[in-house]
């Protein structure tokens, strides 16, 4: 299984859905394939324009080092020169804090990742795994 557009899709209406419902701030989400590609991006009407590449960097800190965002953190504040590193080999594409959540297939494994950002990093994860379950797939934050 891979994960599609379709499933792309899925995951952004309802993760926007989610926001909406919570009142949150607008959202900016990515959704990248498990070899770190881009499927999709948007960003709702007001959301400032640093938010793509935030987003970005949180999927794909999660990608690239085959774990969540949140656990990315833990990691960050443990093992600071390791993250700083990872980031430096990642040109600067790995945002260690919660909003990056790995999408993973009924098997266990890695099909892709959902980075979310716009409202605080805990409010970005529950959007983002609310997305990823509507889908039918597991959500992995870490």
């Amino acid at each position: 299984m891979t994960l599609t557009l379709a499933h792309a899709r899925i995951i952004i209406k309802a993760a926007f859905e989610k926001g909406v419902a919570m009142n949150l701030k607008p959202l900016t989400i990515a959704v990248l394939d498990a070899g770190g590609s881009l499927i999709a991006l948007e960003r709702m009407d007001g959301a400032s324009p640093m938010r793509p590449d935030i987003a970005i960097g949180k999927a794909n800190g999660c990608v690239q080092l085959g774990i969540g965002s949140r656990a990315l953190q833990t990691r960050a504040e443990t093992q600071p020169f390791f993250i700083q590193a990872m980031n430096a080999l990642a040109k600067g594409s790995l945002v260690p804090v919660p909003g990056g959540v790995l999408v993973k297939g009924k098997d266990g494994r890695i099909l892709g990742a959902v980075g979310i950002t716009g409202d605080t990093s805990d409010n970005d994860e529950a959007c983002a795994v609310a997305g990823i379950e509507t889908a039918g797939l597991t959500a992995d934050h870490g």
